[in-house]
């Protein structure tokens, strides 16, 4: 089941299967500093598409395996709207999901696009990204690919607010020197004063980026969410752990897991049960899985992922 993931406990959504529409590698449109996959050029379009069938039927058998999840959250090693069969792929989830909710999770940057527009309205939950609100610092934060304008992503999120009738939530990554100046901040909060949302998550660098860039002190990150509008329902993104039920993960389902989403030892320990943190320990002490530091903390990822990453 390469395409699902999981289930990982998000600290923001709760027990989650995650779909990722580009297993293979990263197809995204945006190449940001801090993104924790490997750096690669922002393109437009998916080169190499998963069959829509595949996906499918890896969600039903892990659905039948994870019944008790909250929310089956559609991503990617990149940007999930760029898929080209989302629409059908959002329908046919809707048929097979239970109780389960549907998320994606998204940079916004095809929001412009119609049939996007139309197939993010059919979701139980949104949540668009916005690193800057000018585009001299979205260039830089977001690295987007060529023709990608910040002002039509900020039209299309104002659009998409006004009529969406699920749960939005914005996300904003501030980077050390590149998006928290006092005049990013000042654009960010005119940007979204026109935004109906559940809540706008602010947050900073919590795993290992692909390039060398630094992230926010909490204390930093109060200091921004007093800059905000007080109307706007500004939440800071904490490392805090949630209540979560341990599950059993085989030893291909903890390198797939560690492979999308690097765990600290806290978040191993709130999502595998014991038989599995035994087979976490066997494979740590057979040289697959590794240890990385970033800012003091400790992340466990699969050995081969070391030599993905690179300093420049």
């Amino acid at each position: 089941m390469k395409t699902i993931f999981g289930p990982v406990y998000s600290r923001r959504f709760g027990a989650s299967l995650g779909v990722d529409l580009s297993p293979d590698h990263k197809q995204c449109n945006f190449d940001c500093l801090y993104c924790e996959l490997s750096p690669a050029k922002a393109v437009k379009t998916q080169h190499d598409v998963i069959p829509l069938n595949s996906v499918i039927a890896d969600l039903q058998k892990a659905l039948n395996e994870h019944p008790a999840i909250d929310v089956i959250t559609i991503t990617a090693n990149g940007e999930p709207t760029m898929y080209p069969h989302l629409r059908e792929l959002v329908e046919q989830i809707d048929a097979i999901k239970g109780n389960a909710q549907t998320l994606i999770l998204s940079n916004s940057a095809c929001l412009n696009d119609p049939v996007v527009f139309d197939t993010l309205l059919r979701l139980d939950q949104v949540k668009l990204s916005l690193d800057a609100a000018t585009q001299e610092v979205f260039k830089k934060i977001d690295r987007p690919a060529e023709g990608i304008e910040v002002r039509s992503i900020i039209d299309s999120i104002h659009r998409f607010s006004r009529v969406f009738r699920g749960k939005l939530f914005i996300e904003i990554l501030f980077v050390k020197g590149v998006n928290d100046t006092p005049a990013q901040i000042a654009a960010l909060n005119r940007a979204l004063r026109e935004v109906t949302c559940e809540r706008i998550d602010i947050g900073t660098i919590d795993r290992p980026p692909a390039y060398p860039v630094e992230g926010l002190s909490f204390t930093e990150l109060h200091a921004i969410a007093g800059l905000f509008d007080p109307a706007l329902p500004i939440h800071i993104v904490s490392r805090t752990h949630a209540h979560a039920t341990p599950s059993p993960y085989s030893d291909d389902e903890i390198l797939n897991t560690l492979d999308k989403r690097p765990l600290t030892r806290d978040d191993i320990e709130a999502l595998f049960d014991t038989g599995t943190l035994r087979r976490f320990e066997t494979l740590c002490s057979e040289g697959k899985i590794a240890r990385t530091e970033r800012s003091n903390v400790v992340f466990y990822i699969p050995a081969k992922n070391i030599a993905r990453k690179r300093s420049k």
